[in-house]
């Protein structure tokens, strides 16, 4: 894993960041928005240039664009389930580190993790991401039984059909091991890329090893899974040098296994009690949160770029049109906030408050196409199998049928009636878009069946 732990070093971040902003900018980025309407991406030096543009406007309506032909207003849904806050890294930013003495320590016991786990699916929520923190309470053997826990647990209707994981970076047979737990994507965020922020944000503990962080990915390719997300912790260092170094890492993980991450993830810090700082030490301002989606979205048009709801509702809904496919809704970031009355201390604070019904609800009176589609990872479209099919724009021809589908079975099983009206709304606009009359038909097929009382129908 050597090469692995040193790409970094010559993917020239800064170098790249320092020639651009040199160099004339305004005419050059214009005729660059020009080539990523092709969603043939960006390099390195062209994302920098767009980047530090001094008009946003311009990369906004191209980003508006490329989002629409890519993914259209389909918005996949998630909600993560906290299995512990027992950590023994010393993260200066999270108020699970270990330093936190005010801390309640808690970590779900298997009947607790069914519990939240059937709250969530009663919700109607078919996709989960288990986090857990480092070293205490985040075991392999414990993480293991929860992933079956959750996949095993199935109220009188619905289930969860994908488990995502964000856990500490692991050796290779233990990333082989979470293979075998038919886990779907693997989730670990870089935090900063800044190395000397790196070690001033993580002076103690596991996480405090830079170079294993960030082979951490390496790994778990190399151990099979080809489905993994990336993130920064954005408001640590310079966004501007986050973005560039998230794009050097998609790149290279592209060069090395033939597919870049599957996820790309813009969580921006937020206040956490018992956390050594109530700001950010960089501040990064909505007009720069929506830079950041917007370059990434033009940059890699068809990795996946989450959402969580550290940020506002109104917020969020701008952030759709720019390119973000994927949200968080009803999220609880304390451990057993789902089901138990005695709330912990949450992981960090969140803005968007809303149920997952209401999300959904606002979602299609906007004309959003919410999904809870899980259909590419059961099917095998994964890694570069699913870059065949997106770098064409051909994933989409399934993606559309698919959210319409796992639309309807919410409606059917969750709804309430206004919610059930407007998706119905939804439902009948979309259909309209599907452009093979034969995979048309098959859909509406499959709606009927749907109506007649079974469950789980994809393409």
């Amino acid at each position: 894993m050597e090469e692995a732990e040193n790409w970094f070093e010559g993917s020239d971040v800064s170098g790249v960041l320092e020639r651009v902003k040199r160099g004339t900018l305004r005419g050059a980025s214009l005729c660059l928005l020009d080539k990523a309407r092709s969603l043939s991406g960006l390099t390195l030096e062209e994302a920098a240039t767009i980047l530090l543009s001094p008009d946003p406007e311009p990369l906004f309506e191209v980003a508006r664009e490329v989002k629409e032909k890519v993914y259209g207003k389909r918005l996949v849904l998630f909600a993560p389930l906290y299995l512990s806050n027992r950590c023994a890294n010393n993260c200066l930013y999270c108020g699970f580190r270990r330093d936190n003495l005010g801390l309640a320590r808690k970590t779900l016991t298997l009947d607790e993790v069914a519990r939240e786990t059937e709250a969530l699916i009663k919700q109607g929520h078919k996709r989960l991401l288990l986090v857990a923190g480092e070293g205490q309470g985040g075991d392999l053997d414990y993480l293991e039984k929860a992933i079956s826990t959750v996949y095993a647990t199935k109220p009188e209707h619905g289930e969860i059909r994908r488990v995502n994981v964000n856990v500490a970076p692991l050796p290779l047979d233990g990333f082989r091991r979470l293979k075998e737990a038919k886990i779907g994507t693997y989730q670990l965020f870089q935090e900063t890329y800044h190395h000397l922020t790196y070690e001033r944000m993580h002076p103690s503990g596991p996480k405090s090893d830079y170079d294993w962080r960030i082979a951490g990915m390496d790994r778990a390719m190399a151990a099979g899974i080809e489905d993994v997300g990336i993130g920064a912790l954005f408001g640590l260092y310079d966004y501007r040098y986050e973005v560039l170094a998230l794009l050097a890492h998609a790149k290279h993980l592209e060069e090395a296994f033939g597919a870049g991450p599957h996820t790309i993830s813009v969580p921006r810090f937020k206040p956490a009690h018992g956390a050594c700082f109530s700001e950010a030490p960089y501040s990064v301002k909505d007009d720069d949160l929506m830079r950041i989606v917007a370059v990434l979205r033009l940059a890699v048009p068809y990795t996946g770029i989450i959402l969580s709801t550290r940020e506002p509702a109104p917020l969020r809904e701008k952030l759709f049109e720019l390119g973000v496919s994927q949200i968080s809704a009803g999220s609880r970031t304390d451990v057993g906030g789902y089901v138990f009355e005695k709330k912990g201390e949450r992981q960090f604070e969140i803005d968007d408050r809303r149920s997952l019904e209401r999300v959904i609800c606002d979602l299609c009176e906007k004309d959003g196409l919410p999904s809870f589609c899980t259909a590419c990872y059961r099917r095998g479209r994964t890694g570069e199998k699913f870059m065949a099919l997106a770098r064409p724009g051909e994933i989409g021809d399934l993606c559309l049928p698919n959210a319409i589908l796992t639309l309807e079975e919410y409606l059917l099983d969750y709804a309430s009636e206004e919610t059930k009206g407007k998706g119905e709304r939804v439902i009948s606009r979309y259909l309209r878009e599907i452009g093979s009359p034969v995979l048309l038909e098959e859909t509406q097929t499959r709606l009927a069946r749907l109506t007649d009382g079974e469950r789980d129908l994809y393409f």
